[in-house]
């Protein structure tokens, strides 16, 4: 990939990170530098990955968690390795159960929504199939932090303070007082530059080590986890932790402009980025910072979020298959459904058939994508207690209408926000390397915009990070940056677009992107500029 390192389209975009050796991109710098010390200390692109993964439920707690989900893509080897981490619905739960309980749709907080965590076990599977290093050494850093604390970083302080308002209007109960003793000690959450430090979050890291997470789904860490869960009202069992095993499958793809853009498949929303894409690339006039090219992006995203939306859930239970939703014939027609003005999306008729992102490499080929998540920030509001982990609420994404296709049913995962990209080339032979956006129903919107100002404009990872973004929030409605230009606002509003500018500059996302030359080797990544992240090289 051809890009002027020194070409800046944009007042905030800064210059990329060259490296040979490695290269560790995350959203906190303590994070980015535990996976370079694992790095250096013999690892390899998975050590390190999964060393900044469980050292970020440490110092981004707001954003993810010991007890949330996790999605990988792995090249070694020679090609792509896909690794899903998250986890079903108890089997005891159903819909009559939660409407009995006195709920219209599914609650945001509180042991209802609580999912099986899936983030240990990739950790632990990852470490097992692709680490160089033990699982001990590898989450030794994350260790380290929990016991002895760490200044905490100004974006993470923001956000925890963020949750901590929403939390206390919110949580209520004697389950949500180990939420309270565990993120707000003292009745406040940490500021800006504050040590911070959670014992009992470093010994049950130490635990996951020692045991290569058998403890957490098979062993007293579970045993603590189901009868919190169930004390409190919960569906969450042992056996519902004992049977869970991640999953290797296969990526999904398409091709784009000579590249292949790779996702995980359903339940994921990988495939929303992968439907808009496939949409684009038939458009041969797109130019960066252009009217029509905002006007046909937003007008993609719409048509491939309608298809998300009604087909995307488990894939044992999707109406119809990937391959007819990235058919050929099938982006064409709904292609066709671009005009000159802003549309209301529908889903299509194809033919039968609160988030961390991080990005590793190191010098011999290896290359990580990987993102886990709590969801909506702390997730549920419960933490088991004496063990630091916070429980996520990815269930809160199920329907309870049983003519959805996303409705719940025991043991069903749920249509997932967190998704990990990857960029090859050369029909899937050569790496070109990892990408990601986190942020609900953004993701799917930055991979498009991040990848886009790669491939089709020519910007290099850390401008194509940086560029200003727009989100499509439903119906004809768009949010765009402060830093949006002001006349493609106007005339998108012009176009029938309902533009408003972000208040609050947190909702666009925040991503990460490594590249490598196949000719030198050389690394060149960015981190966005919307967080506290780093790019550390070796």
């Amino acid at each position: 990939m051809k890009f002027d390192p020194l070409y800046h389209p944009y007042p905030a975009c800064r210059v990329p990170a060259y490296a040979g050796k490695g290269m560790v991109a995350t959203s906190q710098p303590l994070a980015a530098q535990a996976g370079l010390d694992i790095l250096k200390r013999g690892g390899n692109a998975v050590d390190a990955a999964i060393a900044a993964a469980a050292a970020l439920t440490v110092v981004e707690p707001c954003s993810n968690g010991i007890g949330g989900d996790a999605f990988a893509l792995v090249w070694s080897g020679g090609r792509l390795h896909g690794l899903n981490a998250s986890g079903p619905a108890p089997q005891g739960i159903t819909i009559g159960a939660v409407k009995a309980a006195g709920h219209s749709r599914m609650p945001q907080f509180g042991p209802l929504p609580v999912t099986v965590p899936g983030a240990p076990s990739a950790w632990a599977e990852l470490s097992q199939r692709f680490g160089r290093l033990p699982l001990s050494a590898v989450l030794e850093p994350s260790v380290r932090y929990a016991e002895d604390g760490f200044p905490v970083s100004p974006t993470a302080a923001w956000n925890w303070s963020r949750a901590y308002s929403l939390y206390s209007k919110e949580l209520r109960g004697e389950a949500f007082r180990p939420w309270f003793d565990t993120f707000a000690p003292g009745g406040r959450p940490p500021a800006a530059g504050e040590l911070w430090r959670s014992p009992a979050h470093a010994r049950t890291l130490a635990e996951i080590a020692r045991s290569g997470a058998e403890a957490f789904y098979r062993g007293g860490l579970a045993r603590d986890i189901a009868a919190f869960v169930r004390g409190a009202g919960g569906f969450l069992s042992e056996e519902d932790l004992a049977r869970y095993r991640p999953q290797w499958v296969d990526p999904i793809s398409i091709s784009y402009r000579g590249y292949e853009v790779w996702e995980l498949p359903p339940s994921g929303q990988g495939l929303v980025a992968l439907l808009a894409l496939n949409i684009l690339k038939g458009f041969d006039s797109l130019r960066p910072g252009e009217v029509d090219t905002y006007h046909k992006q937003i007008e993609a995203i719409k048509l491939a979020f309608a298809d998300g939306q009604h087909f995307i859930t488990d894939p044992q239970y999707m109406r119809t298959s990937v391959e007819a939703l990235l058919a050929g014939q099938y982006a064409e027609q709904r292609r066709a459904l671009i005009g000159d003005r802003a549309g209301l999306p529908e889903a299509g008729k194809p033919a039968g058939g609160g988030t961390v992102y991080l990005a590793t490499a190191d010098g011999e080929g290896g290359m990580v994508s990987f993102i886990q998540s709590n969801y909506m920030q702390f997730g549920s509001g419960l933490v088991v207690p004496g063990t630091g982990i916070a429980l996520q609420n990815r269930g809160s994404g199920f329907s309870l209408d049983e003519a959805d296709v996303n409705r719940l049913e025991p043991g069903k995962r749920t249509y997932h926000t967190i998704i990990p990209g990857f960029l090859t080339r050369n029909g899937g032979s050569e790496p070109v390397g990892p990408f990601g956006v986190m942020g609900g129903l953004m993701q799917p919107q930055g991979h498009v915009q991040a990848l886009m100002n790669s491939i089709d404009f020519g910007l290099h990872p850390q401008a194509a990070l940086d560029a200003p973004r727009w989100q499509w929030t439903g119906g004809r409605s768009v949010l765009v940056e402060p830093g949006f230009p002001a006349a493609a606002a106007q005339a998108l509003s012009r176009l029938g677009h309902d533009i408003k500018y972000a208040l609050d500059g947190g909702s666009f996302g925040r991503g990460q992107m490594i590249w490598r030359d196949p000719a030198s080797g050389v690394l060149c990544g960015g981190t966005d500029s919307r967080t506290d992240g780093t790019v550390a090289v070796w």
